[in-house]
C-alpha cells in the first residue's frame, strides 16, 4: 500500500505516527496503573485501536512496522490531584511505574489505590482532544484520496475514543458538565 507521498504528507504522517505511538504507550501504561478493571479493559481496547491506526499510517509511509525505541525508559508527567507526579515507562517490560518504584511495584500500587483514575482519565481525554485536532491539518494537506479517507476514519475513531473516556468519567462522577 505504499503510495507516492508528497514531502508534506510524509512529514505530517510521521507526526501522526508519533502521536499514535504516544497514545499506545499512555493507554498501555495507564491500564497497568488504574484501580478499575472496567477502565483497564477500556484502555486496553483503545490501545489496540491506536495500534491499528499506527499500522495504517505505517503502510502509507512504507515503515517496516515497530514503534520507535527512544531508550530504555520514557518519562511522563501526569497530574495527581493538585500535584504532579512523575511516572516512567520501561520500553523493555512495557510497564509504567510511579516515581521511585520499579515496574513490578507499580502493580502493587494498583492494589493499594495509589493511582488517581480521575487524573488518568483527564489526561487521556485531553490527549484524544489534541490528537483529533491534529488530524484536521493532515486531512486537508493530503492529496491522495484514499489517504484522506483513511485519515478521516482515524480522526473519527479518535473522537469516539474521547467520547468513551468522557462517558466513563461522567458515569464515575469525574466529569460533570455544567
Amino acid at each position: 500500500m505504499t503510495h507516492q507521498l508528497t514531502q508534506k504528507e510524509r512529514s505530517l504522517l510521521k507526526d501522526q505516527m508519533a502521536h499514535e505511538e504516544i497514545c499506545i504507550r499512555k493507554y498501555t501504561g495507564y491500564a497497568n496503573l488504574t484501580k478499575s478493571q472496567e477502565l483497564r479493559n477500556l484502555f486496553n481496547e483503545l490501545a489496540q485501536e491506536e495500534r491499528n491506526h499506527y499500522d495504517t499510517l505505517s503502510r502509507y509511509t512504507g515503515s517496516q512496522g515497530g514503534m520507535q525505541q527512544t531508550g530504555p525508559k520514557q518519562q511522563d508527567s501526569r497530574m495527581k490531584g493538585a500535584d504532579f507526579e512523575t511516572a516512567s515507562f520501561d520500553d523493555q517490560t512495557h510497564q509504567w511505574s510511579a516515581y521511585g518504584q520499579q515496574p513490578h511495584q507499580a502493580q502493587q500500587g494498583q492494589q493499594t489505590g495509589s493511582t488517581d483514575d480521575a487524573a488518568i482519565c483527564q489526561d487521556m481525554l485531553m490527549t484524544e482532544k489534541y490528537i483529533s485536532g491534529t488530524y484536521d491539518t493532515t486531512v486537508f494537506e493530503s492529496v491522495n484520496p484514499q489517504l484522506k479517507k483513511d485519515l478521516q476514519t482515524i480522526q473519527d475513531d479518535e473522537q469516539k475514543h474521547g467520547e468513551k473516556i468522557f462517558d466513563y468519567m461522567q458515569k464515575q462522577g469525574y466529569y460533570k458538565p455544567q
